[in-house]
């Protein structure tokens, strides 16, 4: 009989841009996702922008491995009269009390959240930072500490200031290893004794498809997506050593998008290309967690030109001062073929799918800790997992058994992990425990929480908290450290 060790860190995971709010209010400059529009079924979501000649404005998509082309002296840009998710989100800015009583009243041991960048270096690059921002995040972490809640914080989830990227071209200059670094330690000296745990970059794999939103860079290209991806691995080792100089109690981690890779048969070929895909996203760990560059990401800079600009003794920095856990997402595995390079989302003859065509695998979690554990040796936190869903409200309850079932497969493939194979699991955090806006769609309809807010995809809505069963059941999960799954 598995068993969770009593340490475990039950909680769940938001992110600002997705769920705080209050995004042009105390003091907060805008961040990259600002300027993004909501999504729906019958509107792709899109970055807006204007022209600095002209004023005139317009719309652009921002499309996964594009780059972000904009006219002639046009900039991105709040417009006047259209809608920005990220700037009333669910309004955990005005409701956090309201917030961190429903988590404590589930249980949580451990609750995961951002820091908004902008929010205390509204332009990224001042030398000062905003007090009134500071403030509301000691409001906070003082109201988790009241029940005894844990705050686990993303230094940096897709809330870049904007400016760095309009000024400075975002993560490919240099520059912002500076402003990483003074941001790192105002948030270390400010918060010592009241934060414990950190992770430094969200998802920083998806860089690779998306460079604006999780770098603010604009070009889709080789050099320039590997150069801001060095950067981040300088201003990561950066930052570990502050926080040993600063609190050396305190953790920094790596956080990961990852999910397992299959080759769809058993040509060996299909092999290849699934330990191809799989290094798409171990590369950063591999740099951030392991210290080194490793020798088939070099190879492949060679084979196509890509040179690095470094300083002579960033090498050593990353060597040095490596993270110390590693955090990650992990939703769904992926199927691949040779015979279909390009394609992503193979379906999976053994698998069922989500109403968003994910894959529901309930032995991912499984695999992933065996395959990040063997490879680093380094503890393991989930700190997202969980199941997009339309959820539907009937007699003012909402009965969402397919995302406890979706959960129990998850937590079980947990306990497998620690109690057979030995991997060391500091906690699980899951995806979005309230419903928040979608960070791909900017839709609402697709939810995650366990519990449900009273928001549609265009922003209107009561707000209204209502508890899901999910909430009951992983209430009981949490109660019984993972016994009772039923």
């Amino acid at each position: 009989m598995a068993h969770f060790p009593e340490t475990f860190l039950w909680g769940g995971a938001t992110a600002a841009n997705q769920y705080e709010g209050g995004a042009l209010e105390g003091g907060k400059g805008l961040s990259v996702c600002d300027v993004l529009t909501g999504g729906s079924l019958t509107r792709k979501r899109q970055m807006t922008w204007i022209d600095t000649e002209t004023g005139k404005t317009g719309y652009m998509d921002l499309r996964p491995r594009h780059s972000v082309e904009l006219p002639e002296h046009a900039v991105p840009a709040v417009i006047a009269g259209e809608y920005y998710p990220s700037h009333k989100a669910v309004d955990f800015y005005h409701r956090y009390k309201e917030d961190i009583a429903l988590a404590a009243e589930m249980g949580f041991r451990a609750f995961r959240m951002s820091i908004n960048w902008a929010r205390i270096f509204p332009h990224g690059d001042e030398e000062q930072p905003n007090e009134e921002g500071l403030q509301f995040y000691d409001n906070v972490f003082d109201e988790l500490q009241k029940y005894g809640i844990e705050p686990l914080v993303t230094m940096s989830h897709y809330e870049m200031p904007l400016d760095l990227a309009i000024r400075y071209g975002g993560w490919k200059n240099r520059k912002l290893i500076g402003f990483f670094e003074n941001y790192a330690s105002v948030l270390f000296t400010r918060y010592k004794g009241k934060v414990k745990y950190w992770l430094t970059f969200n998802e920083i794999d998806n860089i690779n498809g998306f460079p604006f939103i999780c770098a603010g860079v604009k070009e889709y290209d080789a050099q320039a997506i590997a150069q801001a991806a060095h950067n981040l691995f300088v201003a990561s080792a950066r930052t570990v050593k502050r926080k040993n100089e600063i609190a050396p109690d305190m953790m920094v981690g790596q956080m990961l998008a990852y999910m397992p890779v299959y080759g769809c048969t058993c040509d060996p070929k299909d092999q290849l290309l699934a330990m191809e895909k799989e290094r798409d996203a171990l590369f950063f760990s591999d740099v951030q967690v392991g210290g080194e560059y490793p020798r088939y990401k070099l190879k492949e800079y060679e084979r196509k030109g890509i040179v690095l600009e470094m300083e002579p003794d960033d090498l050593e920095l990353i060597r040095s001062y490596p993270c110390e856990y590693i955090g990650f997402s992990c939703y769904k595995s992926m199927c691949v073929s040779a015979q279909q390079p390009e394609a992503r989302n193979l379906k999976n003859p053994y698998l069922k799918v989500s109403e968003w065509n994910w894959t529901i695998d309930p032995d991912c979690l499984r695999i992933t800790l065996n395959e990040l554990y063997d490879r680093y040796h380094k503890p393991l936190w989930i700190v997202e997992n969980g199941l997009g869903a339309e959820d539907r409200i009937e007699d003012g309850k909402i009965h969402d058994s397919y995302r406890i079932d979706y959960l129990r497969d998850s937590v079980k493939s947990i306990k497998e992990a620690i109690e057979l194979d030995g991997v060391e699991v500091m906690g699980l955090t899951v995806w979005g425990w309230i419903d928040i806006i979608s960070a791909g769609t900017g839709e609402m309809r697709k939810r995650y929480g366990l519990v449900y807010v009273d928001m549609d995809d265009e922003g209107n809505g009561t707000l209204k908290r209502i508890r899901k069963d999910s909430f009951w059941w992983y209430q009981k999960v949490i109660r019984t450290n993972g016994e009772d799954l039923e």
